[in-house]
C-alpha cells in the first residue's frame, strides 16, 4: 500500500500582472521521496518553490502538509510544522562556529527571536549529533568564515535538520560546488532522507545530480507542468526534450558514474 502523501499542491498560480509566472500546478511528495523539479530559466521554478515555503504568496490554490493547508502562513509558522529549507546561496552565521550554528537552530525552536543569546550555550549535546550524521563533528569549533563553500554548504543541511523536518526543501543544493562535493552531498541527503523518511522537493539546473538521485521529477516550462514522473521516463518525454534543447537535458549516465568514481 503506497504511504500517503505528505505534500500536496493543489492548482497552484500566481501572476504579476499580466505575467503567468505558474499556472494550475499540482504534486505530491510521499515521505522518504526526492522529487526534483526542473525547467529552463523562466520556467516559474522559484515562484513554485517559494509559494510551497511560504515566502511567497499563493495567487490561487492550495499547499497541504501532512494534510494540513498552510496557504498563507508565514515562513516560520510553515517552518515550525516541521519544514526544513536550504538556499541556493548557503544562508549560515559565518561570525559563529559551526556547532554554534547548529545551536542556534535548536535554541530558535524553543525562544523565538532571543535564539542567538543562547546560541553557544544550549543544546550543545544535539548540535553535535547533528553533525555526526552529516559527517562533520570534527568542524564544530571552527569559524564558518574559515570553511570552503562546500563544507559550507553541508553545515545549512545540518541546520535544516536540526530542525527535525519531515519535508526538506532545497534550492539548487548542488549550486556553487564542485562536482565531487555535489555528489556527496545529494548522496547524503537521499539516504539521510530514506533512514528518517523525509521527503525533499528540490530544484536543480545540474543534470548529473538530478537523475543520480530523483525517485521522480517534475518539469516546468512558462509556468506549467508538463511532465512528471521517473526519471528515465522523463528524458525519454518529447516535450521535454524539445525544452531542453541545447540545456543538458540529455544525460550520460557513463560519464557521470564516471565522475562520482573520481
Amino acid at each position: 500500500m503506497s504511504a500517503a502523501p505528505l505534500l500536496q499542491v493543489e492548482h497552484l498560480s500566481k501572476s504579476y500582472g499580466g505575467v503567468h509566472a505558474v499556472q494550475d500546478v499540482s504534486f505530491s511528495l510521499v515521505p522518504g521521496e526526492m522529487l526534483a523539479m526542473i525547467g529552463p530559466n523562466g520556467a516559474g521554478k522559484s515562484t513554485c518553490f517559494n509559494m510551497v515555503g511560504g515566502q511567497i504568496p499563493a495567487g490561487s490554490g492550495r499547499v497541504r502538509i501532512d494534510g494540513r493547508d498552510v496557504s498563507g502562513l508565514s515562513p516560520r509558522q510553515i517552518w515550525r510544522l516541521g519544514v526544513g529549507r536550504t538556499f541556493q546561496v548557503a544562508q549560515v552565521f559565518k561570525s559563529m562556529t559551526v556547532r554554534e550554528n547548529v545551536q542556534a537552530v535548536f535554541a530558535s525552536r524553543e525562544s523565538g527571536w532571543g535564539f542567538l543569546a543562547r546560541a553557544g550555550s544550549a543544546h550543545r549535546t544535539e548540535a553535535e549529533a547533528v553533525l555526526h550524521l552529516i559527517g562533520m563533528a570534527d568542524f564544530a569549533d571552527r569559524p564558518c568564515a574559515d570553511m570552503a563553500y562546500g563544507d559550507v554548504k553541508r553545515l545549512e543541511l545540518a541546520m535544516a535538520l536540526a530542525n527535525d523536518p519531515k519535508l526538506l526543501l532545497m534550492d539548487e543544493p548542488a549550486a556553487g560546488m564542485a562536482p565531487l562535493e555535489r555528489v556527496e552531498l545529494m548522496g547524503l541527503t537521499a539516504r539521510i532522507a530514506k533512514e528518517r523518511q523525509i521527503g525533499v522537493l528540490f530544484t536543480e539546473h545540474d543534470m548529473d545530480v538530478v537523475f543520480a538521485h530523483a525517485d521522480r521529477m517534475m518539469v516546468l516550462n512558462r509556468g506549467r507542468l508538463i511532465a512528471e514522473g521517473r526519471p528515465e521516463d522523463v528524458r525519454q518525454d518529447t516535450q521535454v526534450r524539445a525544452v531542453y534543447l541545447g540545456e543538458g537535458l540529455v544525460y550520460d549516465q557513463a560519464a557521470a558514474a564516471r565522475r562520482a568514481s573520481a
